[in-house]
């Protein structure tokens, strides 16, 4: 992972420090430094922002404190100064890390090492896949399609082939019962029959070995999967505490 700096401070022997620690350190890339926070402020603000920006605190035109009040939504802001003092203040400001002057290599490189493993655990969770569905191979060849857990109504048995009734249509593929039950969410999905695997949010009614669909339709219970089923459902079963 490629992590892009920015230095901000009113000493050019500061900048040239950090310039020449960025430089070094493998997997940084410096995206540029500045004498001026107040010019520097729309590179912090923009969508090319860097990852991390190095800012002093004690700055003349505008300190470094005001300056991350403004940029912290888009940079990891590191304070670096030779005033201890200011470390609450700086931490108020949301701060990802505080180097104090003279900044030795070994400490950058904590800091650096620090910010790796911030970025790497958010880029695992800021776009997390969603599991919310899964895809088929529909009867028209080289046709893939997409189906919400969701919308499946239930899913019906045919041969070698599995038919799956949906809230948006119906979708035939090449698969068995047991290979597309394998890949159902319980107990969301439930097996009733030889033939047939039902989303349990579809229920209507149960009566003896029928369940009706919110659909509209029927379907007979067998009897080996009958009891497993009624089982799971009376789970979310109301039931009172009077005596009957």
């Amino acid at each position: 992972m490629s992590i892009s700096c920015y230095v901000i401070d009113d000493e050019a022997g500061a900048i040239a420090v950090l310039t020449e620690y960025i430089e070094r350190t493998p997997g940084l890339e410096l995206l540029g430094t500045s004498l001026d926070p107040v010019r520097a402020l729309d590179e912090l603000t923009s969508e090319n922002a860097p990852d991390i920006t190095f800012i002093d605190v004690d700055m003349r035109l505008l300190s470094g404190l005001e300056l991350a009040g403004m940029v912290n939504l888009y940079t990891l802001v590191v304070f670096t100064t030779a005033f201890p003092e200011y470390a609450l203040q700086a931490f108020e400001k949301e701060a990802f890390d505080y180097l104090l002057k003279p900044i030795n290599y070994d400490r950058f490189v904590k800091c650096i090492q620090r910010a790796r493993r911030k970025m790497t655990k958010q880029a695992k969770t800021d776009y997390p896949i969603r599991e919310d569905f899964f895809n088929i191979k529909s009867e028209i060849k080289g046709r893939m399609v997409k189906i919400k857990f969701d919308e499946v109504i239930y899913i019906e048995g045919a041969v070698n082939y599995i038919q799956i009734h949906t809230t948006e249509g119906k979708h035939l593929t090449y698969l068995t019962m047991k290979e597309i039950e394998h890949h159902l969410p319980k107990p969301l999905f439930a097996r009733i029959h030889r033939s047939f695997i039902i989303n349990v949010n579809f229920v209507k009614v149960i009566e003896r070995n029928q369940i009706k669909l919110e659909n509209g339709e029927s379907l007979i219970m067998g009897d080996y999967y009958k009891q497993r089923f009624l089982d799971l459902m009376d789970a979310h079963l109301v039931k009172t505490n009077r005596a009957s």
